[in-house]
């Protein structure tokens, strides 16, 4: 959920640079075709109306210098991109450049818990009170369930004036991310649990912190054990820091009348944590969210109980209608249902999604942020831009 705008912080980074990076904080939370990864399939014939669609997109007033889209099905994967993944060296985007992929971090986060779940270490009903005891009383009620649903009611921590303060004087500061929920602390639930929907980035720190008190295991362990490994992610990291790995999609400041400003490392990882800090690529992105949404990690039971689906929106909002499941959204487009995640962070918009099977899947990635309080009506463009790419990805046309 993207914060309020911010005064300019203390000169640590270039002027323009902070008033960027600080205007919002997605935590929760990217020319002609060029061609595709090694081993994609050539662009279908409809592919040439996407393609001029992310041309137009990327090339007007505001729009972001960087778009790639990697779409994958049964008879492979094609690769669309429009822009440069770096204004000063002018390269295309590739999917096998790193990138922040914001609140799409949060899948992340369900896919370790509901794992847990799978194996019983973790049960959906189990509460704040039983796992995380030195959390406030007051929250004791709180459900994993309604944690990966955004009903829990927790207050968000990134709204938290000592929070934003401290973004604000040094952007790049160290947090102890497993102490962030500690900004909100003295704070009581927003709501009755389970009696309402509210996207808060207080969720999945509490889910990360309450999968390590129950396996002794750090997150980023677990994350490397349960999830990477288990879909062969080999380039998909939790940094702390600020540094993104060599080669990534560079992330800009877009805000017109000033010229694009790359803000790709401004920010460190430390104040998003399981809620928006991971840092991945578009392939490896892609075969994530076909896992993920495919239902490949646990079992059918799992599922069933991810797909309970509640009233709901992703931040941003995905393309078509959305529902809320647990740490996954469903975007019921005209072309059919696909689900998965957005996200947004500084210099970033993402959408993952995919086939409830598995066997088709989209990452479309953007290097500017696009969310509704920053850009509403460029937000409503890229979800129509998005909704005919997904019904590239079924097969339906546009």
């Amino acid at each position: 959920m993207p914060l309020r705008p911010l005064p300019s912080p203390a000169a640590v980074t270039p002027r323009r640079l902070r008033k960027a990076a600080l205007v919002t904080v997605c935590v929760a939370a990217l020319t002609a075709l060029t061609p595709s990864a090694a081993g994609a399939r050539p662009s279908a014939p409809d592919d040439r109306a996407l393609q001029q669609e992310i041309d137009e997109f990327a090339g007007a007033p505001g729009g972001p210098p960087g778009v790639i889209a990697v779409l994958r099905d049964g008879r492979g994967t094609r690769v669309l991109r429009a822009g440069t993944a770096d204004l000063s060296t002018g390269r295309p985007p590739r999917a096998h450049d790193h990138m922040r992929i914001a609140s799409v971090a949060k899948a992340f986060s369900g896919a370790v818990a509901l794992t847990l779940v799978n194996s019983k270490d973790l049960a959906l009903d189990d509460t704040l009170r039983e796992r995380l005891p030195r959390l406030p009383r007051a929250w004791g009620s709180v459900t994993l369930r309604q944690l990966l649903n955004h009903t829990s009611g927790l207050p968000d921590y990134t709204q938290a004036p000592a929070f934003r303060e401290t973004v604000t004087a040094d952007p790049r500061h160290h947090f102890d991310s497993r102490r962030l929920l500690d900004y909100v602390a003295d704070e009581p639930l927003d709501f009755k649990p389970g009696s309402r929907y509210r996207y808060s980035n207080s969720d999945n720190i509490a889910v990360a912190l309450m999968a390590e008190a129950v396996t002794g295991t750090t997150y980023e362990r677990l994350l490397d054990e349960l999830v990477y490994r288990k879909l062969g992610l080999r380039d998909t990291s939790l940094p702390q820091g600020y540094r993104l790995p060599k080669p990534y999609l560079h992330g800009y400041d877009v805000s017109v009348p000033d010229a694009p400003e790359d803000i790709s490392e401004v920010l460190g990882a430390s104040g998003v944590w399981a809620s928006g800090g991971i840092v991945s690529t578009p392939s490896d992105l892609n075969r994530f969210i076909r896992g993920y949404a495919g239902g490949e990690l646990y079992s059918r039971k799992v599922v069933r109980e991810q797909r309970r689906w509640v009233k709901g929106a992703s931040e941003p909002a995905g393309p078509g209608r959305n529902s809320a499941g647990l740490a996954l959204f469903r975007y019921t487009t005209r072309c059919g249902v696909v689900l998965g995640h957005t996200g947004n962070f500084p210099g970033y918009t993402q959408l993952a999604a995919a086939t409830p099977d598995g066997s088709r899947s989209l990452t479309f990635s953007v290097t500017a942020q696009i969310n509704k309080e920053l850009a509403p009506a460029q937000l409503e463009r890229l979800r129509a831009v998005q909704e005919d790419f997904v019904c590239a990805l079924l097969g339906k046309g546009r």
